[in-house]
């Protein structure tokens, strides 16, 4: 009787394939997933914008404040990348100022979300019952309102400027924060090394503090990167409709308003500064993604 022999694939010249670590699986995955073409991009968007607001004099040398009036409504060319305004004032050298205006009140923004919707977030999720009750009537208030219309709001009441337009747009972000945290917090509190932490005698201080904190902060830093290019267009919406620094001052808002009057002839005055907002928006919000770990988006 012939026995049936199952072929055997003869090894490799150099031996079995060692099983790859998990770590070196997972450092291997990031690496990929830093280096998609999409996310070097709007890294380097976002790094440009924030070297505009740093170090804007590498960038040009130009007054932004000071123009020649003899040289008013240029168009884009050699000497002024994004042409002139109508008092001769360059317009890319009032972009790269603008930006630190725009910037700066974008991170107070998410800032003050960040810190009181956390906040409001983690007492809530923690304490429960009558507390959690309380701030999440006031939470629903807030989600209730828009968010541009309850920045209105607050602004006309803090009244002009940069800092009260970054007030105005933080308090706006406070229920978004503070729905988040506090969906982490009761995800985190029913963990089984929390009823360890409190079988063993340690203090409701020291597990909101060590444990319950940490472990519901992740997605919450992933929405204040998402919630930083909202805030560049909430305070650069606020902005066009003056609410922000006084002329001549120069934020990316403002100058998308002041290009209205000529949008006719001069095209670049309004265009060229709406490019720069939506390219660093879009930036910061692949960005965001790229954070949360969405393996769905390929480029």
């Amino acid at each position: 009787m012939t026995e049936l022999i199952t072929p055997v694939a003869p090894a490799p010249p150099g031996g079995p394939a060692e099983p790859v670590p998990a770590a070196e699986r997972r450092d291997r995955g990031l690496v990929r997933r830093l280096l998609r073409p999409g996310l070097v991009v709007a890294i380097a968007v976002v790094s440009v914008a924030l070297l505009w607001a740093f170090v804007p004099g590498w960038f040009t040398g130009h007054d932004p404040i000071t123009g020649v009036p003899a040289q008013n409504l240029r168009p884009p060319g050699a000497d002024h990348w994004f042409g002139t305004d109508h008092l001769g004032r360059d317009l890319f050298a009032r972009v790269v100022h603008g930006s630190a205006l725009s910037l700066q009140a974008a991170l107070i923004a998410v800032l003050i979300g960040l810190l009181a919707g956390s906040t409001i977030g983690l007492l809530s999720g923690f304490a429960g019952g009558a507390v959690d009750d309380v701030l999440m009537r006031v939470v629903d208030v807030l989600l209730a309102i828009p968010g541009l219309l309850l920045s209105l709001a607050v602004v006309t009441v803090l009244g002009f400027g940069t800092v009260n337009v970054a007030v105005a747009v933080g308090v706006a972000s406070v229920a978004t924060f503070a729905r988040v945290m506090r969906g982490e917090v009761l995800r985190v509190r029913q963990a089984t090394y929390i009823e360890a932490a409190f079988a063993s005698g340690v203090r409701w201080t020291g597990v909101l503090r060590r444990h319950v904190l940490p472990n519901s902060a992740g997605p919450v830093v992933v929405l204040a990167a998402l919630e930083f290019g909202q805030a560049i267009l909430a305070v650069s919406a606020l902005s066009f409709l003056g609410f922000g620094a006084a002329p001549p001052a120069p934020e990316w808002g403002s100058l998308i308003s002041e290009g209205r009057n000529h949008l006719a002839t001069s095209w670049w005055l309004t265009t060229l500064p709406g490019l720069v907002v939506i390219a660093v928006v879009l930036a910061t919000s692949r960005i965001s993604r790229a954070l949360g770990g969405d393996g769905s988006t390929t480029w």
